[in-house]
């Protein structure tokens, strides 16, 4: 079992930033992938960005050049660094770990955090 908890979310303006955490507990060693995904109200959740264990990062096409994720394996903690955020990056974003390489799909992770609100007003 791996259990994860995210921090960072908050209200922000458009052109501003934030910085997600996540912290996982448990059976870490297995977690080769650590995803980023988020769910505006209405729609499915969406794939983010991804980290490897070394700290290789791919992201989504909307994300590309603004976020950019990191990963602190003796902490045990993945980041997400969020920068020019928009109105359309508003939703809840959640953590999540894979076994897997290069998981990009929701399906291919198995442990989830509880999410945390990014809301950026316009």
């Amino acid at each position: 079992q791996v259990q994860l908890v995210e921090s960072g979310g908050g209200l922000v303006q458009a052109g501003g930033s934030l910085r997600l955490s996540c912290t996982a507990s448990g059976r870490t060693f297995s977690s080769n992938s650590m995803g980023w995904f988020r769910q505006a109200p209405g729609t499915e959740r969406e794939f983010v960005a991804t980290t490897s264990r070394s700290g290789g990062t791919y992201y989504a096409d909307s994300v590309k050049g603004r976020f950019t994720g990191s990963r602190d394996n003796a902490k045990n903690t993945v980041y997400l660094q969020m920068t020019s955020l928009k109105p359309e990056d508003t939703a809840v974003y959640y953590c999540a770990a894979s076994s897997q390489f290069g998981a990009r799909n929701s399906e291919q992770y198995s442990y989830w955090g509880q999410g945390t609100q990014v809301t950026v007003s316009s």
